[in-house]
C-alpha cells in the first residue's frame, strides 16, 4: 500500500435537488431555504477542492442550478442515473471516478459541512489512508460525514439511519482525529447552524445566515 502521504483522493459529494434540501430548516429559513442549501453546499465544495490531498471533487446531482455553481468551482458534475438513493448514487459516483484515475482513493463527502478547513479534510484523508475502509462520525455521534475507500478497495458506503453503527458493523475504521471539528460538523438543524458560524463557514453560508430573522 502506498504511504498515507501518497495517496490522492477523489470525493464524492451528493446534492440534493434545492426544492427537497434543508427541510428541517424551513421554519427558520422560510424563503431563504433553498439558497442556504445551495450556499452550505457550495462551501463545502470549495473547501474540499483547496484541500491538497484531493485531486478531484464529483458532484452527483439532478438539479441544473447546483450543478452549474458547482462545475464553475472546478467539480466534475454527473448526474444521478442509478436514482435509487444516496448509497446507489454515491456508488455511481465513485465508478465515474475510477473511470477517471483508477489510483486514486475515493471518498463520500456529506454536502452540508460549510465550515469544512482543508486541512483539517487533509489531515482524516491520510488518516483514512492507513486502512481499507474509513469514515468521519458527525458531531451528533450517529450519522457520518466523510466514508472512505483505499485505491483497489470496493467502495460501499452505508449512509441513512444510525450509519455510524453501520459502517462500525462493515469493518471501516473510525476516525476521530482531534482537532478536525470541522469535518464533523454537519447542518441539519438551527443549532447546527449557529455552531457551525461559530466555527467559522465560508463565505456563501454566512452571507445567506445574515438574513435569516431567527439569527437576527
Amino acid at each position: 500500500m502506498s504511504t498515507a502521504e501518497h495517496v490522492s483522493w477523489s470525493l464524492v459529494v451528493p446534492v440534493k435537488p434545492l426544492a427537497r434540501a434543508k427541510s428541517r430548516m424551513s421554519p427558520h429559513a422560510g424563503p431563504h431555504r433553498e439558497s442556504l442549501a445551495l450556499a452550505v453546499a457550495t462551501d463545502t465544495v470549495a473547501a474540499a477542492l483547496r484541500c491538497d490531498r484531493v485531486r478531484t471533487v464529483i458532484v452527483v446531482t439532478d438539479d441544473p442550478l447546483p450543478a452549474a455553481d458547482l462545475a464553475a468551482l472546478g467539480a466534475r458534475v454527473v448526474p444521478d442515473v442509478p436514482d435509487a438513493g444516496l448509497n446507489p448514487a454515491l456508488v455511481y459516483g465513485a465508478g465515474r471516478s475510477r473511470e477517471f484515475a483508477a489510483d486514486m482513493g475515493v471518498g463520500a463527502l456529506s454536502a452540508d459541512l460549510p465550515a469544512l478547513r482543508p486541512l483539517e479534510l487533509a489531515r482524516v484523508l491520510d488518516a483514512a489512508a492507513a486502512s481499507p475502509e474509513a469514515f468521519v462520525p458527525d458531531a451528533a455521534g450517529t450519522g457520518t460525514t466523510l466514508y472512505t475507500a483505499r485505491p483497489g478497495v470496493p467502495f460501499a458506503p452505508a449512509f441513512g439511519p444510525d450509519s455510524r453503527a453501520a459502517h462500525r458493523a462493515r469493518g471501516a475504521r473510525e476516525l476521530l482525529l482531534p482537532g478536525t471539528d470541522s469535518v464533523r460538523r454537519d447542518v441539519d438543524t438551527l443549532d447546527d447552524l449557529r455552531t457551525a458560524l461559530a466555527l467559522g463557514t465560508g463565505p456563501r453560508t454566512a452571507a445567506v445566515a445574515t438574513r435569516l430573522p431567527a439569527l437576527a
